[in-house]
């Protein structure tokens, strides 16, 4: 099918296909589409977010067949095959040879790139080597030096992963500001999420206009782009005086109060409604772990806010209500929640 038939199409199942670009439409056309109207037919949506314990067991299942199948020999290999350049050819021959885009993602209802994204995550041996040695830090900052941001290089000189040695780099480079945010390190930030918001849609849809310049009423803030991921390390470099794990806290807290002002959502009535529906919607989950709960559905309960704001809202309601909750497994929390808090709460109201 041709491209703008795909992207319309794809904008059932993606919300934000919008902002994606073309050669990735294409890739998605040929490796989701048919997968997301199987799962349509069996009435099964496509996901985003955390990805729950099953998948990942799915996942893991897809990965060790296909190894079965093609006799490569490890899950490394497979996924990152350019650490072996010498069986590069033979990899990329078998990947081709037997479909491996819709073999690892078979019984998955999620986009393709994500779950492969994912299994690199669980398969890279480079991820779990523990604590950065002082020599390890030592060397990081020699490699900086001489190859600057050259994450992959260096990742492959230091046996870890790219996003570790990146993230490690900007959490050791300088002196960090650990007190309050002043306003002027705030307006920094927003600044640099604009900016590179702003050159990530350019680059991704080139003949487009948009305009981040609507800041005084808020229009540039918008739900599906800002749940994309943004460049961290980027953003720590524009702020300066912030490491990026704090740039990523303060943003989220921006995002809700933005998201929730005007909306008094835990006050008075509204307040007790949120805290019913919030128990009401676990209970219906019938979870047996927090990481099978999608979260992001879960913001309905209480209004249009990210997931951080309704994890913090469960947590602060499991606190303060159930007895000896950290002794309790989730499934247990959710009950006592529905059996003795909801009853209260309902004659609250």
């Amino acid at each position: 099918i041709d491209l703008e038939t795909a992207r319309q199409e794809l904008e059932e199942f993606i919300p934000h296909v919008k902002n994606i670009s073309d050669s990735s439409i294409k890739k998605m056309a040929g490796r989701d589409l048919t997968r997301f109207k199987e799962f349509k037919k069996q009435g099964i949506a496509v996901k985003f977010g955390r990805f729950t314990q099953k998948e990942n067991q799915q996942i893991q299942k897809n990965v060790e067949e296909f190894l079965a199948l093609t006799g490569i020999d490890s899950a490394e290999k497979l996924l990152f095959t350019s650490r072996y350049p010498e069986d590069k050819d033979t990899i990329h021959r078998l990947k081709t040879e037997h479909h491996f885009c819709e073999k690892i993602s078979e019984g998955i209802p999620r986009p393709w790139r994500l779950i492969y994204y994912r299994a690199r995550k669980m398969f890279d041996p480079n991820n779990y080597k523990g604590r950065y040695t002082k020599e390890e830090k030592e060397k990081l900052k020699k490699y900086q030096a001489l190859y600057g941001n050259d994450w992959k290089k260096i990742s492959e000189l230091m046996s870890r992963s790219n996003l570790s040695v990146a993230m490690k780099f900007s959490e050791i480079k300088s002196a960090i500001n650990y007190g309050p945010w002043t306003k002027e390190e705030t307006q920094k930030l927003t600044n640099a999420v604009k900016e590179v918001m702003r050159s990530k849609l350019q680059s991704e849809n080139p003949g487009s206009v948009f305009s981040l310049d609507q800041s005084n009423t808020d229009l540039w803030i918008d739900r599906e782009l800002l749940y994309q991921a943004l460049p961290w390390t980027e953003i720590e470099t524009k702020v300066g005086s912030r490491y990026w794990r704090q740039c990523k806290q303060k943003w989220n807290s921006i995002l809700t109060s933005k998201l929730t002002r005007g909306q008094q959502l835990y006050r008075g009535i509204n307040g007790l409604k949120a805290k019913i529906n919030l128990i009401k919607r676990l209970y219906e989950t019938r979870a047996e772990d927090a990481s099978e709960v999608n979260w992001d559905e879960l913001s309905n309960a209480i209004g249009d806010v990210p997931r951080a704001y309704v994890q913090a809202k469960f947590y602060k309601l499991k606190v303060s209500s159930v007895p000896l909750w950290k002794r309790k497994t989730f499934s247990e929390i959710i009950d006592y929640l529905y059996e003795n808090k909801l009853p209260e709460l309902e004659k609250k109201l």
